[in-house]
């Protein structure tokens, strides 16, 4: 468990420290790094969370109706975000600090509903030897949203170690996550239909968040070999991930 820990922490600032290696502007590798974390994230949602999800509840339509509501929250997370949990990097907005702080927060509370996500409680634990599938996702996924969160940081000309304490914050969001719904799971403070529902919503969000990046990539309608391979092999990663024997 403290492994799962030190890999959410690390791949946040890791992904916001390279803010400052690589430059802040749209590039051809941090556009296809995207893809593939995108890919992965949508692979796993859909064969291994929505699966487990729909398998486990009595009412699967229910469960349907929560992952569009998540969908849609998104929705309104992405409005305090400006995208940046999708790599959006609008590092010419010279915005103040308060809106820099809306970024950080919606951002947060997004990396903190994926914490939540890996408790895997029992109910949703039926294939356990695959629980690191997601831990892998969610560790891609929080690289390059941390990285777009620097850029706006320090695109915004906000102090340098302002912008290093925002992004320790976001790098605990998800570990916090996990730790209070390893607790509520622990002490039965939920009952395994809230569990689902909660992992509905935020399934809903990681399906919003993970076509949002593939769609996005592609405004030309022209298929562009090199990022639909990129796809393609994220995808593939989080097949394989889910059926090869660990």
């Amino acid at each position: 468990m403290l492994l799962d820990y030190l890999i959410l922490i690390f791949s946040a600032l890791a992904g916001g420290s390279a803010a400052f290696l690589l430059p802040r502007s749209d590039n051809r590798w941090y556009h296809l790094s995207l893809i593939f974390s995108g890919a992965y994230l949508f692979g796993i949602t859909i064969i291994h969370i929505l699966p487990e999800l729909f398998r486990s509840s009595m009412d699967p339509a229910g469960v349907g109706i929560f992952v569009l509501a998540g969908f849609f929250l998104q929705m309104v997370l992405e409005n305090l975000t400006s995208g940046a949990e999708h790599g959006h990097l609008h590092h010419h907005d010279q915005a103040h600090f308060g809106k820099a702080m809306l970024v950080v927060f919606g951002l947060s509370i997004h990396a903190f509903l994926e914490g939540t996500l890996l408790s895997h409680p029992m109910i949703l634990a039926q294939h356990e030897g695959h629980s690191h599938t997601l831990l892998w996702g969610i560790a891609l996924h929080k690289a390059p949203a941390a990285f777009a969160l620097m850029s706006v940081l320090l695109g915004r000309n906000q102090h340098v170690q302002r912008a290093l304490v925002l992004l320790v914050l976001f790098a605990l969001a998800s570990p916090a996550g996990l730790w209070l719904g390893n607790s509520l799971q622990e002490n039965e403070v939920l009952s395994g239909s809230a569990f689902i529902i909660l992992f509905a919503v935020v399934s809903g969000g990681f399906l919003h968040i993970s076509t949002t990046i593939v769609f996005e990539s592609n405004e030309s309608h022209k298929l562009n070999w090199m990022k639909w391979f990129t796809g393609i092999l994220g995808a593939g990663l989080a097949v394989a991930a889910e059926y090869l024997p660990v």
